[in-house]
């Protein structure tokens, strides 16, 4: 079938259908699709928020789920974020000029020592796709890097990842770093990696450890929540 048969069937489709594909799309990685399904529901008048939540962030999840689940794998994750991101490079410019809401704002980034970054990628997309901002700080940060970025974006959540034995402890020097100067309560810290388990997480002071992408997303949903609700109450 040509682009040009695909175009036209997808515009074709009526909004009831067209974002039911548009989560098969994305299940199945296919970013022009994406992209083309972004363009057609703007153009019917889709505000970017709602076509962000319902046709992108609506697919995601059922990417995460199913990543979680054991019936996706990495490799057809990591297409998936790649065609939710060539629906979000559209819809970026447009969010922000409306001031669209969004689920909370996230620095993350490889420790100190450590240059891999799959995992860190994938939690990235994953938490973009999940309507996160996300500012990734790539491979092998110092204190230093964390501390900059964290004051410069103040976000909600710092994300940390490591996936040597070796560069794993680097988490605790950011973590009683953040104490000592008095700002580690303004920030939810969730940590990842390979060598990492839930007994790591605790003893360094980390609101949780991550096993992978799909429980970042919803940890971090559950966490910037009630972190909302306890502000609200107070």
């Amino acid at each position: 079938m040509s682009e040009q048969e695909d175009d036209l069937i997808l515009s074709d489709l009526p909004d009831e259908e067209l974002v039911p594909q548009m989560h098969d799309d994305l299940y199945d990685g296919l970013k022009e699709e994406i992209e083309e399904g972004v363009n057609i529901l703007l153009k019917r008048g889709w505000e970017p928020y709602k076509v962000l939540t319902e046709a992108l962030v609506a697919g995601m999840t059922i990417v995460g789920r199913d990543f979680r689940d054991g019936i996706l794998f990495v490799p057809e994750v990591l297409l998936a974020a790649n065609a939710m991101k060539g629906g979000m490079a559209i819809l970026k410019p447009l969010l922000a000029e409306t001031g669209a809401p969004r689920m909370g704002k996230m620095v993350i980034g490889t420790v100190k020592g450590d240059i891999h970054d799959i995992g860190k990628n994938l939690v990235s997309m994953m938490m973009e796709g999940a309507g996160f901002e996300v500012v990734d700080l790539g491979i092998n940060n110092a204190v230093e890097s964390y501390l900059e970025a964290i004051e410069r974006e103040q976000p909600d959540i710092l994300g940390m990842s490591a996936l040597l034995t070796t560069t794993m402890p680097y988490m605790k020097v950011v973590i009683d770093t953040l104490k000592e100067q008095g700002i580690r309560d303004d920030y939810i810290v969730l940590v990842g990696g390979a060598p990492l388990n839930e007994e790591f997480g605790r003893a360094i002071g980390a609101d949780a450890y991550c096993r992978d992408a799909a429980v970042a997303v919803d940890t971090a949903k559950e966490l910037v929540a009630r972190r909302h609700n306890q502000r609200a109450a107070s």
